[in-house]
């Protein structure tokens, strides 16, 4: 969930050049020489266009590789750093998916329940209907629930000018999913696909009443904690963030002559289960590489998760399973993870299907870069 993602939060997007004066490139003596200099020349060349600054790490049978470029803090001029956090925005999803999918593998669910069988009436209202969608098509995107960050007062109030007046409100999942109920769905559930955010934050209240228990705390004990991802949180409505991070930037405005804005802290309980997790690149391969690599699921689920439906013409290289994105690279390779972007923060974090090579990065701006050019690096090679 971000500015630049609110249409999409697809791995791979590329948003607007835009160049901000104070950053600078990592010196070519910094370089690392095992095989991941396209990667890293493809980061200070999203510093170049005007990202503050970026961190990556990759992971391969190499070996692991960190990679900066650019600052973590415009007034400073600290340069970004290996461990830093960063909000993951739809990132989340997957972790959400992952949750869900255990249930169904621990028979507390199934992934074919109506949404209505757990939350009766919440979706109900101008169409849309909760008897008529299952817990499947919101994990992945064929439910035609609208999303809330279309919203025309919800982005005025979250992306636009009243940021700055309601940075530290707090958002309930149920005010969220009312704000969609205003709108008629995009389409009759099965029938197509569309991103929605919405999606995961009711995924997030079916899990809650699945367990008695929130679905941030379901994450932590069920893969945070088990996977020892010591960088990982679920903030709820904490709007600082842990340290080491960077701070995040933003022009809130499609005006790429904006002004720039520091958007560090804000209360994520706006993206909710949709995107308010925090991390840092190594957590992010850990989670990923277990993932895919069966540790988190049975094989069942697992198949079930990569299980993928087309997304449209606009975006023909990629498919979308539960939670979890298909991408096939210029070159042929097929990664799978997910990208995110929340103010401030646009994020992406892929891995092989063998699990064996991974990838995770941070732009600490939204409103510019090419991260599908440092995917492309990375893997093709």
């Amino acid at each position: 969930m971000s500015v630049r993602r609110i249409r999409t939060g697809l791995t791979g997007a590329v948003v607007a050049a835009a160049v901000v004066a104070t950053a600078f490139v990592t010196p070519a003596a910094a370089r690392d020489t095992t095989g991941h200099d396209r990667t890293q020349e493809a980061i200070e060349a999203a510093v170049k266009a005007g990202v503050p600054g970026v961190v990556a790490q990759a992971r391969d049978d190499d070996g692991s590789w960190t990679g900066t470029a650019g600052v973590a803090n415009l007034k400073t001029g600290r340069e970004r750093e290996a461990p830093d956090r960063y909000r993951v925005g739809s990132i989340t999803k997957t972790f959400v998916a992952t949750v869900l999918l255990q249930l169904q593998a621990e028979g507390k669910l199934d992934l074919d329940d109506t949404v209505d069988q757990w939350l009766p009436g919440v979706i109900r209202g101008n169409g849309n209907d909760g008897r008529r969608i299952t817990v499947r098509q919101l994990l992945n995107h064929t439910s035609g629930i609208y999303s809330y960050t279309e919203d025309a007062d919800f982005l005025k109030s979250v992306f636009g000018d009243g940021f700055f007046k309601h940075r530290y409100d707090t958002w309930t999942p149920g005010q969220l999913v009312k704000t969609a109920m205003r709108h008629k769905p995009d389409f009759a559930p099965g029938t197509s696909w569309n991103y929605s955010n919405t999606n995961f934050i009711v995924a997030g209240m079916v899990i809650e009443k699945a367990t008695g228990r929130s679905y941030g705390k379901e994450i932590e004990r069920r893969i945070i904690k088990p996977l020892g991802l010591r960088a990982t949180t679920v903030p709820g409505t904490d709007a600082r963030m842990p340290r080491p991070t960077g701070r995040a930037y933003s022009k809130l405005s499609p005006d790429l002559n904006a002004k720039v804005h520091d958007v560090t802290e804000l209360n994520p309980s706006a993206a909710g289960a949709a995107g308010e997790m925090i991390s840092n690149s190594s957590d992010l391969q850990r989670f990923y590489r277990a993932l895919l690599g069966g540790r988190l699921l049975p094989d069942k689920q697992l198949k079930e998760m990569t299980t993928t439906v087309a997304v449209g013409d606009e975006f023909p290289e990629g498919r979308y399973g539960l939670g979890l994105m298909q991408l096939k690279l210029k070159c042929g390779k097929e990664v799978w993870g997910h990208g995110g972007g929340i103010h401030g923060s646009s994020s992406e974090a892929l891995v092989t299907r063998d699990a064996d090579h991974s990838l995770a990065f941070n732009f600490n701006g939204d409103w510019s870069g090419d991260s599908g050019a440092v995917i492309e690096a990375e893997f093709c090679d």
